[in-house]
C-alpha cells in the first residue's frame, strides 16, 4: 500500500515535528501574535506522494507556513526532591509555554502543496 499524503519534517525550539497541512501542532513558545502567519524555514525532511527529499540538514528552499491560533500552556508538571532521614524536601512545579499552530502549507523550491480548494481549481 502506497501513502500519497505530504508531509515534512520541521525544527523548532529544539524538537522536530511532523507537519502536515491543515494538521494542528503545539510547539515551544515562539513569539507571534495571535492569528499571524509564520514561515518556518527549518525543513529537516519532505514527502510529497512517494518522492522523500532529506536534507543535510536542511532541505534548500522548502519551508513550512503555519497559522498562529493560540498562545497557551501546558499541563503544570510537579518535581520532588527527597532525602530519607534528614526531613528534606523541595517541591518545584514548572508550566511550558507553547505556540499551537495550523499548518497552511509546504512550500517546496517555489512549489506549495496546499489543499486546492474547488473554487481555486475552477479558477473562480
Amino acid at each position: 500500500m502506497v501513502v500519497t499524503s505530504t508531509y515534512a519534517i520541521i525544527e523548532t525550539g529544539g524538537k522536530q515535528y511532523r507537519a502536515e497541512p491543515g494538521q494542528s501542532i503545539s510547539v515551544e513558545k515562539i513569539s507571534a501574535e495571535e492569528g499571524s502567519t509564520i514561515e518556518l524555514d527549518r525543513v529537516l525532511l519532505v514527502s510529497k506522494d512517494a518522492k522523500v527529499t532529506v536534507g543535510q540538514p536542511i532541505v534548500e528552499g522548502a519551508k513550512v507556513v503555519a497559522e498562529v491560533v493560540q498562545q497557551a500552556k501546558s499541563k503544570k508538571l510537579l518535581m520532588l526532591k527527597y532525602k530519607s532521614k534528614i526531613r528534606y524536601q523541595v517541591k518545584h512545579g514548572h508550566r511550558q509555554q507553547l505556540t499551537k499552530l495550523t499548518i497552511k502549507e509546504i512550500v517546496t523550491g517555489g512549489k506549495s502543496s496546499a489543499p486546492q480548494s474547488k473554487g481555486a481549481a475552477d479558477g473562480a
